[in-house]
């Protein structure tokens, strides 16, 4: 992937990350019944790509992170 990609993926990464936060910390409305997605594992998840994708860019720029 090039810049222009990570960038654009972190982005929609961060997004997704901040919407399943807002929704997970709502608190729970018994009358519409029970939670159907699972908003904090999403928001994890997100979290972890969005880690992911922060390395990348890092290597992207030239610094090296692995043992190579």
């Amino acid at each position: 992937m090039d810049l222009y990609i990570t960038l654009t993926a972190m982005l929609g990464v961060t997004g997704i990350a901040v919407f399943a936060g807002w929704r997970g910390a709502r608190p729970p409305d018994l009358s519409r019944g029970p939670r159907l997605v699972p908003w904090r594992p999403i928001m994890m998840l997100s979290a972890v790509v969005l880690l992911m994708l922060l390395v990348h860019l890092v290597n992207l720029l030239g610094v090296q992170t692995g043992n190579r």
